[in-house]
C-alpha cells in the first residue's frame, strides 16, 4: 500500500483572496465575528481579576486607564483590518510579519501568539474550575489546588472538543455565553450607580466625576503598571481575524469585527469601572477597592453588597458567579481557535510539521493543531501547578509582554507593507500612520514592561536576582528563538524563503499545489466532493 503524502504547501497569495487551507468558508457572519472577538477578551473575568489591581495603582482614575489602553488597541485593530483586507490569512501576525520582514520574524510572531495563548489557558482553566465549584456551593473544593486543577483540565478538554467539532457550534455557544455575561455586567453597573445616587451605597462610596476619565497627576511607575494591566484585559479581539478564512466576506468582516469589538469593550470597561469605583470607593478596608484582599476578584467581594439580599438580588448574585465562569470558559474556547489556526497556517507554509495542517474531512477544522493546543495547555497548566502556584501567577502577568510583542509586530508589519502603496489621505492615515503609532506604543509598553518586571520586588518569584515575571516573559521568547533554530535545521525551505517569500515579497510555492491536501486518500475524495459538488 502506498504511504499517503503529507499536506502540500499553500498556494501563492492573491490580493483580497484567502489561500484555501481546507477550512469551512462562509461559516461566520459579521455578528458572529464580533461575538467571538468580545468573548475572547472575557470581559467579566478580566474585570474581576484586574480592576482591583488597577485601582490600587491609580485610585479613582482607573476609568481613565481603561480609556488610555483603548487607544493602542484601536490602532492595532486598524492594522489588523488593513492587513486582513489585503491578505485574509488565518496565520495573521505570522503570515503578515513573514511577508514584511522575512520568515524568521514571521515565525517569532506566530510563536508569540502560541506562547501567550498557552500561558493564559492555565489561568482561564483555574478560574473556570474554581468558579464551577463555587456555583454549586462546593467552596472547599474551590480552595483546593488539586480539585481546581482537575476541573480546569476538564474545562480545557471540553472546550478543545467543541472547537474540534466545528466553527459553527463554537459560534452558537459563544452567543449564549456572551449574552449572559453582558446582561449581568449591565445589571451590576446599574445596581451600583442607582445605590450611589440614591445614597444607599455603603460608607466609602464616591460620586462619579469627569476627572476620573483623565490620567492627570499619575506617576510614571503607577501609570506603567496600570496600562500594562489594562492592555491585558483588552487582549483577545484578534480571534475574530484568526477565523477570517471561515468568515463570509473574509476581507472585510473580520477587520470590522476587530474594530467594533474594541469600541464595545472600551464602553463596557469604562462604565463598569466607574460604577465599581463609585460604589466601593478606593479605601483599604472592607469592600474598598484599595483593599488588597479584594483585588483578585472584585465581583466576589462586591456582588452580595451591590445586588442585596432580596430574591432578584440573589438571582443576579448567582448570575454574577455564572458570568465570570462562562467568561473564563468562553475565553478558553476562543483561545484555542486562533492558536489552532495559527499553527495550521505555519504548517501550510512549511514553518511547522505538515501534520499540523490536517483538516477534518467533515467538521473542516484543524485536527492536529486543535488537539495539540489542548494537550500542551493541559500539560503546561498541570506542570506549573505542581511546580509552584506563584510561578503560575507570574506567568500570567508575563503574558502582557508577549501580547505587546506580537501586537506591536503587526502594527509595524502593516506600516512596512503599505509604505509604498498609499494612494491618498485615507491610506496614509489608516495603512501607515495609525498602525505605525500602534506599533510604537506597543514597543514602548514592551520596554517598560521589561524594566518593571525585572525588578525583583515585582511579582511572586525571583530568579537569580531578577523578577520572575521578566524571566517568564523573556524566557518564552528565547524559547521561541531556540525552537526556530532547531526547526530551521529540520525544514530549512521555509527559512530560506522558498515556500513563503520571493525577492519581490510575494508568496511562492515549492511544488505549485494550490490547496492543502488532506493526508488521507479518503479525506482527499471528500474534500474534492466538497469543493466540486
Amino acid at each position: 500500500m502506498t504511504r499517503p503524502s503529507p499536506p502540500s504547501l499553500a498556494a501563492p497569495r492573491v490580493d483580497g483572496a484567502a489561500v484555501d487551507k481546507g477550512l469551512k468558508t462562509g461559516a461566520l457572519g459579521l455578528v458572529s465575528s464580533i461575538v467571538l472577538a468580545v468573548s475572547s477578551t472575557a470581559p467579566a473575568y478580566a474585570l474581576a481579576a484586574t480592576l482591583g489591581f488597577v485601582v490600587i495603582a491609580v485610585g479613582v482614575q482607573a476609568p481613565a486607564i481603561m480609556l488610555l489602553a483603548f487607544v493602542p488597541m484601536w490602532l492595532i485593530a486598524v492594522a489588523y483590518a488593513e492587513l486582513n483586507r489585503r491578505e485574509p490569512d488565518c496565520g495573521t501576525t505570522f503570515t503578515w510579519a513573514a511577508r514584511a520582514f522575512g520568515p524568521r520574524t514571521g515565525w517569532m510572531g506566530g510563536w508569540g501568539i502560541i506562547a501567550a495563548d498557552v500561558i493564559v489557558m492555565a489561568n482561564l482553566a483555574q478560574i473556570a474550575g474554581s468558579y464551577g465549584y463555587r456555583l454549586v456551593g462546593l467552596d472547599g473544593l474551590a480552595e483546593s489546588a488539586l480539585w481546581t486543577t482537575v476541573a480546569g483540565v476538564a474545562w480545557i478538554a471540553v472546550m478543545t472538543w467543541v472547537c474540534y467539532r466545528g466553527i459553527e457550534p463554537t459560534a452558537r455557544l459563544q452567543r449564549v455565553l456572551l449574552s449572559v455575561e453582558g446582561v449581568v455586567l449591565v445589571a451590576f453597573a446599574v445596581y451600583a450607580l442607582v445605590k450611589v445616587y440614591a445614597g444607599t451605597a455603603p460608607a466609602g462610596s464616591l460620586t462619579p466625576s469627569v476627572s476620573w476619565l483623565w490620567p492627570s497627576g499619575i506617576g510614571w511607575p503607577a501609570l506603567t503598571e496600570a496600562v500594562l494591566l489594562a492592555i491585558f484585559i483588552y487582549w483577545g479581539w484578534d480571534s475574530a481575524v484568526a477565523v477570517n478564512e471561515e468568515t463570509a466576506d473574509p476581507t472585510r468582516s473580520p477587520g470590522r469585527a476587530a474594530i467594533v469589538s474594541t469600541v464595545l469593550l472600551v464602553g463596557i470597561y469604562t462604565v463598569v469601572s466607574v460604577a465599581t469605583v463609585a460604589f466601593a470607593g478606593v479605601g483599604t478596608e472592607g469592600i474598598g477597592l484599595g483593599n488588597e484582599a479584594n483585588a483578585e476578584d472584585v465581583f466576589a467581594a462586591l456582588g452580595a453588597t451591590v445586588f442585596g439580599d432580596d430574591l432578584l438580588g440573589r438571582v443576579f448574585e448567582a448570575l454574577l458567579i455564572v458570568s465570570v465562569l462562562t467568561s473564563a470558559a468562553a475565553c478558553t474556547q476562543t483561545t484555542i481557535l486562533p492558536t489552532a489556526r495559527g499553527t495550521l497556517a505555519m504548517a501550510a507554509y512549511g514553518a511547522l510539521p505538515r501534520s499540523f495542517a490536517r483538516i477534518h474531512p467533515r467538521h473542516l477544522t484543524p485536527t492536529v493543531s486543535t488537539v495539540w493546543m489542548g494537550v500542551v495547555s493541559i500539560a503546561f497548566y498541570v506542570g506549573l501547578t505542581i511546580v509552584s502556584e506563584n510561578v503560575l501567577i507570574d506567568s500570567i502577568t508575563a503574558t502582557g509582554m508577549l501580547i505587546a510583542f506580537y501586537y506591536g509586530l503587526t502594527g509595524f508589519a502593516c506600516a512596512w507593507q503599505f509604505r509604498r502603496a498609499v494612494h491618498g489621505p485615507r491610506d496614509v492615515l489608516m495603512r501607515f500612520l495609525l498602525p505605525l503609532l500602534g506599533g510604537l506604543f506597543m514597543l514602548a509598553v514592551f520596554v517598560l514592561a521589561c524594566v518593571e518586571y525585572a525588578d525583583p520586588g515585582y511579582g511572586e518569584t525571583v530568579v537569580g536576582g531578577v523578577g520572575g515575571v521578566f524571566v517568564v516573559g523573556v524566557g518564552a521568547l528565547l524559547l521561541g528563538v531556540l525552537l526556530m533554530v532547531v526547526y530551521s535545521r529540520v525544514a530549512p525551505a521555509f527559512f530560506r524563503g522558498e515556500t513563503m517569500l520571493d525577492g519581490a515579497g510575494d508568496l511562492v510555492l515549492a511544488d505549485g499545489v494550490a490547496t492543502v491536501a488532506p493526508a488521507d486518500p479518503d479525506d482527499r475524495r471528500r474534500a474534492a466532493a466538497r469543493d466540486h459538488p
